[in-house]
């Protein structure tokens, strides 16, 4: 385990005005429709202005994931039974906002047979079916690496599927419960492999753990020796004392050379930036790759 550090206090990017009343209209919709996003469950930074532009990723299969991340403010603990008339409801909520893509994410169930997969199916098939032309994006666990349960989400046919490296090689077993490097590069591997030619693959990093640039463009390299298509790079925000300690808040020139030396390797989209998320301005994302 690597030393703990000195870190300054937090960076005034942090400080996010948005408009409170649109918040609470989001709030209550969701609340009604009993329906979870990782912006509120995760408390991510950008919650406020992703709430307040009508937009937000939707977290299936209940708030409790089974696995306990170092780096993750999600609750970890029993989880529910599965929710049959979920994606039905997400379906719902996205055609009351009028959103013209959609990102879906979920808890890890490690406790399910199919490890989740089938809640994801379901949630696509009834975008589909309520709102045609809405644009789906899919940020998935690593399903334990089965790739049975990856078909059966490349089969439904998302526009995006999307999962996380979360950090580099060397951090990762210190920061992941039970995910690994390889395995999560092993997802990412098979789904570009099996995609069709119109489905773009999709990860995302954090930094402020520990990592360094070389270990940062070695995993640039891995990804791109599979040709993954999309890299999101954010700050780590430390979510509680609890949680893994940060090492640094990264300086903003730091962003921009990786953004550089990530476009030099051939991502077709690169977002690089403190408050950049996996699901941050996802659709934006999607249309510039589209030519839109």
């Amino acid at each position: 385990m690597m030393e703990k550090t000195h870190v300054t206090s937090k960076p005034q990017w942090l400080k996010v005005t948005y408009d409170q009343k649109k918040v609470d209209h989001m709030d209550d919709l969701l609340a009604g429709l009993k329906l979870n996003t990782v912006c509120a469950e995760a408390n991510c930074p950008n919650l406020g202005e992703c709430f307040g532009s009508g937009s937000a990723a939707f977290m299936i299969l209940g708030p409790n994931c089974t696995r306990a991340c170092r780096f993750c403010d999600v609750p970890h603990g029993h989880p529910a039974p599965v929710d049959l008339l979920e994606p039905a409801r997400v379906a719902e909520a996205t055609k009351r906002l009028g959103l013209s893509h959609v990102v879906v994410t979920s808890t890890d169930r490690d406790d399910l047979p199919d490890l989740g997969a089938g809640q994801f199916v379901a949630t696509i098939k009834a975008l589909r079916r309520l709102t045609p032309k809405t644009t789906i994006e899919v940020l998935t666990p690593d399903f334990q690496g089965r790739t049975d349960c990856i078909d059966a989400v490349l089969a439904a046919g998302p526009d995006v599927f999307n999962h996380n490296m979360e950090t580099v090689r060397s951090i990762t077993p210190h920061v992941r419960n039970r995910a690994t490097y390889e395995t999560s590069l092993a997802v990412l591997r098979y789904a570009k492999e099996h995609a069709p030619q119109n489905m773009y693959v999709k990860t995302g990093i954090m930094l402020g753990l520990g990592e360094t640039d070389a270990e940062v463009y070695q995993l640039m390299d891995d990804l791109r020796a599979i040709d993954v298509d999309f890299l999101t790079i954010g700050q780590y925000v430390q979510p509680s004392p609890k949680h893994y300690q940060l090492r640094e808040w990264v300086p903003m020139a730091r962003y921009q050379t990786y953004y550089k030396e990530a476009v030099k390797r051939g991502f077709k989209f690169v977002a690089s930036s403190p408050l950049v998320r996996s699901s941050y301005k996802a659709k934006e994302e999607l249309e510039a790759v589209m030519g839109k």
